[in-house]
């Protein structure tokens, strides 16, 4: 898959001053919440700014212009240059040395093959994600809310829907909470092969992944129990209208991948679309919100 790589060099309006650090890491913040906002799916910080990467089908250049044209912060100049991101392995050195260990709720322990879990927590779901060029080894606040959210749920004999599903560690995680079966789907080939790869690796035969966007949905029979989603805002936006198509009565919508100021337009969304808000979350400014379908 093809990605941008957009430069953003960020310095005080007048050329005489000074950005300061605290200055600069509040503007590289809202630089990343913006750009999320147009596409932007991945940042790293630089020494004058920030770099945003984001699918060459997915950044909205119009947006970008105009969110760094209105910069909102008095005193501060944001520059960029959008340009084509090596066609490399991104991930390659972060592969190599892994992540240590997470536990959430005291119930699920996620590691990679490189990390031996002490086994002290018998009670403890044991998940391994090898990440192969997909995001989602629950070291994002976002994943860690939805996964949490599932640790909490009754899964036995649920139909689960994963949008978007990176590593599959979501999938993972509703298999081995009983879930009947789960479908994955990414838009990303190399995350639909992660996918595959983690969960043999974690010994789950119940889940099926496709390759595509939302569109995927029009070809699935029948319908889902619980449908989740950790993906950039501007996308849950555009496919809610999909997943509601795909959903039983009742179900289950858990929404993720945007910040609290965002959760309001995503609640709306949801409100039009027939879903009554049942659960709010959040984590450092990350937010999560579940959702049912209503009889109507």
């Amino acid at each position: 898959m093809k990605y941008y790589e957009v430069i953003f060099k960020i310095s005080a309006a007048d050329s005489d001053a000074k950005t300061d650090d605290m200055l600069m890491e509040t503007a590289r913040d809202i630089v990343a919440q913006l750009a999320g906002e147009a596409g932007c799916e991945s940042f790293e910080e630089t020494g004058e700014g920030l770099n945003g990467y984001a699918q060459t089908s997915l950044l909205d250049k119009d947006m970008l212009r105009q969110q760094m044209e209105a910069f909102p912060m008095e005193g501060i100049r944001v520059d960029y240059t959008i340009g084509d991101a090596e066609d490399k392995d991104w991930n390659a050195s972060w592969e190599e040395g892994g992540f240590e260990p997470i536990i959430i709720n005291n119930r699920c322990v996620i590691h990679d093959p490189r990390h031996a879990v002490a086994d002290n927590q018998p009670s403890c779901i044991d998940i391994v994600i090898d990440a192969r060029q997909a995001f989602g080894t629950g070291t994002h606040e976002t994943t860690q809310m939805i996964a949490s959210a599932l640790l909490d749920m009754d899964l036995k004999g649920k139909r689960v829907l994963d949008c978007g599903c990176g590593t599959g560690i979501l999938s993972i995680i509703a298999s081995k909470c009983g879930a009947d079966s789960v479908l994955g789907y990414d838009i990303d080939e190399w995350s639909v092969e992660n996918t595959r790869h983690n969960c043999k690796l974690n010994g789950v035969d119940n889940v099926e992944v496709l390759l595509g966007d939302a569109n995927v949905l029009s070809h699935v029979s029948g319908v889902f129990d619980v449908v989740l989603a950790n993906i950039n805002r501007n996308i849950l936006l555009a496919d809610m209208p999909h997943f509601k198509d795909v959903m039983s009565i009742d179900s289950i919508l858990i929404l993720s991948g945007y910040y609290v100021e965002d959760g309001m337009k995503i609640a709306e969304k949801a409100g039009e679309l027939g879903m009554r808000l049942i659960k709010t979350a959040s984590n450092n400014n990350w937010c999560m919100l579940c959702f049912s379908k209503e009889n109507h």
